[in-house]
């Protein structure tokens, strides 16, 4: 098992040397006009240069110890109903994708691969489009369980499914007494990981900067303080810019989304996409294998950009308007799949 890191509190910056800095800025930079629309590419990796005594921490573009890292992802189907707040282990994530449900709520598919927590939860169930969101970081996928026929598309995925239930990780799931059901199901997530440890770990997601400065947003992005993002009337986070600290805040409906100590949730980029939403199979399935505008805030700023998906295991790729991928900031991420009726606003 690989050696936990403690929880982010801050701006995090990793040097990796002048060559890899003009090249981020080079690439990062843009010429004004109109928006285009890339063709989605099955040869399509983000690009890095690290040094060879440190390793790339695939989910954050923070530079690790080589080997330090060589252990499956894991994503969980976390609640995000008022009665499942707060959470357990949100502030620890490397990534975070917020989707809309039933009701005009949201749940999240939340990841963690450099810092593990002890606990998790609440899970909650699998929904339709979870597969396409999952499948690109391979590694285990923890979930309550769900209808059957979205239970077997996601078991015939490339995922392990670790499900609520089932015998095999029975003793690495529990109903917490001090949570009301079913906002109660929780997860052993380090030992979770630790028995699955021979899975691979997961490839690069996105394209990162070798420090925040030099992030797309930074270099060609617009100065804004906050920014709210609507799925539906009863959700609507948003995000507030902490520049002492270098993060983003999150609040949810007005009101500050906090983890289980009591301290703000936190990212250090938020990435909104705009995706259609079906309503084909009776429950609202995000379509994320197609395209659209996004917007990308790090740094203080936001970069309009386009995005793309080709398919089930590709990744989701972000380019600017002159079509050169966007770099993220190293750190954590959150991803707001922002429904196409819904609205993103910033000041």
């Amino acid at each position: 098992m690989a050696r936990m890191r403690r929880p982010r509190t801050g701006r995090r910056t990793a040097s990796v040397g002048v060559l890899v800095a003009v090249a981020a800025l080079t690439a990062g930079c843009s010429t004004p006009g109109p928006m285009p629309t890339p063709t989605p590419s099955s040869s399509y990796s983000p690009s890095y240069v690290a040094p060879t005594t440190q390793a790339l921490a695939p989910l954050t573009g923070e530079l690790v110890d080589p080997g330090s890292l060589d252990h499956p992802s894991l994503a969980a189907k976390i609640d995000n109903h008022v009665e499942a707040r707060p959470q357990a282990g949100l502030e620890r994530t490397d990534l975070v994708f917020e989707e809309l449900v039933e009701g005009g709520l949201t749940r999240y598919v939340a990841v963690w691969h450099s810092d593990v927590p002890k606990e998790i939860g609440p899970i909650r169930s699998i929904r339709p489009m979870d597969p396409d969101i999952v499948s690109p970081l391979g590694g285990i996928i923890a979930y309550s369980g769900g209808q059957y026929r979205f239970v077997v598309l996601m078991q015939a995925t490339d995922v392990f499914n670790a499900v609520h239930g089932y015998s095999d990780v029975a003793d690495l799931m529990f109903r917490a007494a001090d949570r009301p059901s079913p906002h109660d199901v929780m997860v052993r997530a380090q030992a979770l990981v630790t028995r699955y440890d021979g899975i691979d770990p997961p490839k690069q997601q996105f394209a990162f900067a070798d420090d925040v400065s030099a992030s797309s947003a930074a270099i060609d992005g617009t100065a804004i303080s906050s920014a709210t993002i609507t799925f539906s009337p009863a959700s609507k986070p948003s995000w507030t810019w902490d520049d002492d600290r270098g993060v983003w805040l999150r609040s949810q409906l007005g009101t500050a989304d906090k983890d289980a100590h009591g301290d703000r949730l936190t990212a250090t980029n938020v990435v909104v996409v705009r995706v259609p939403i079906s309503y084909g199979l009776g429950v609202p399935k995000t379509e994320l294998i197609d395209s659209g505008r996004a917007w990308v805030l790090s740094d203080g700023k936001v970069i309009e950009a386009h995005w793309t998906k080709s398919s089930r295991t590709g990744l989701i790729q972000l380019t600017d308007d002159s079509g050169a991928s966007i770099r993220l900031a190293p750190g954590n991420s959150w991803i707001e799949l922002m429904p196409t009726s819904g609205r993103f606003s910033s000041t």
